[in-house]
């Protein structure tokens, strides 16, 4: 009948309300049979890499206004099993579509192994001469989100001047090279020296400043973009989105990714002057990597060429073993990874 082995998984303890703790999480382990259950349509995967996104903590929360928005982002109750996407092997299928050994992409889970019900949300992954990391990452959602929300949301003219927060971050570190690549000005703000350096020399953005360095982030923006800014991508809201607002140009726009700062902090908010708004003519507007699928097509050629081509670097911040994911998307909210995070729960 197969084997049956001990499963060890992340959950959450608590709901959680503020920035996250080691301590709001635990390390659990539940006996799990590897094989599927005759006529289930279930796929049991043996769990290699998983994505550490700091949208997981608005479904931690005991009420967020994400939690009806998309099945994405619905809500964790302690306890529970915590869903992610990431890359895995197939150890047992009942679904006609997967079979044992498959990799694939798609919703897992934080632990170990992963019970997918009915093969939902997951795909069978070609891993086309690329690192699986590079599936969870820069050919997954962090990749979509940064290509989809710069071509697709932005809609961005060569020469335009681009403003992108978190710029060392899992997305953002993709949209300044996509913009530099299409032939955009580029500057990008992070949270340490090392990270404005990785920016300016490894990356290649025009410039790049440290926010914590900052006093007065209206004249600072003001000084990197003396003729303005025609698109601000938003990884961060708040005092950011408000002096990024005051420095643009007639019909900027602004690309709202994720607002890290209101995750932990719920008075967090952003008041961008709506006068700029109205007589700038300035559009703000939201969006999900979900949305983008119908430029996903476009978004993996390119983006494998860039790869192929050495024109584009893939920046991975990767830790060990489930029992490491706690401290990594603790650390997400600290500002300690420096581009996409990633736990590698297991070796192929």
């Amino acid at each position: 009948m197969g084997m049956e082995v001990i499963n060890k998984y992340v959950t959450i303890k608590t709901h959680i309300d503020g920035a996250p703790q080691d301590s709001d999480f635990e390390l659990k382990t539940a006996a799990l049979r590897l094989w599927a259950e005759p006529g289930s349509n279930d796929v049991i995967v043996k769990n290699l890499h998983v994505s550490i996104d700091p949208y997981q903590l608005n479904r931690m929360k005991s009420y967020s206004s994400s939690h009806r928005a998309i099945n994405f982002a619905v809500p964790i109750s302690p306890g529970m099993d915590i869903d992610a996407y990431g890359v895995g092997r197939v150890v047992a299928s009942g679904h006609p579509e997967f079979e044992e050994d498959d990799l694939v992409v798609g919703l897992i889970s934080w632990g170990e192994y992963s019970v997918v019900k009915g093969g939902n949300m997951l795909r069978k992954l070609d891993p086309m001469g690329f690192p699986l990391s590079n599936h969870v990452g820069i050919l997954g959602f962090s990749g979509l989100a940064a290509h989809g929300g710069f071509f697709q949301v932005c809609k961005p003219k060569k020469g335009e001047k681009v403003f992108v927060s978190a710029a060392s971050g899992s997305v953002g570190n993709l949209v300044g090279q996509y913009a530099k690549l299409f032939g955009c000005y580029v500057v990008g703000c992070a949270g340490s020296k090392q990270k404005v350096n990785l920016l300016k020399e490894k990356l290649g953005f025009d410039d790049a400043f440290n926010y914590k360095e900052e006093t007065d982030l209206k004249s600072t923006l003001k000084r990197y973009f003396p003729d303005g800014i025609d698109i601000y991508f938003d990884n961060v809201g708040a005092e950011m989105l408000e002096a990024a607002v005051a420095n643009m140009n007639i019909f900027g726009r602004v690309a709202v990714c994720g607002v890290i700062s209101q995750y932990t902090d719920s008075g967090k908010r952003a008041a961008p002057d709506m006068l700029d708004i109205v007589y700038k003519r300035i559009t703000i507007q939201g969006f999900l990597a979900a949305d983008l699928m119908n430029g996903y097509t476009d978004f993996i050629s390119t983006t494998q060429d860039y790869l192929n081509d050495g024109k584009i670097q893939v920046i991975e911040d990767i830790s060990q073993g489930v029992e490491s994911i706690p401290s990594a998307f603790v650390g997400l909210f600290r500002g300690d990874n420096v581009g996409k995070k990633i736990v590698k729960i297991a070796d192929e």
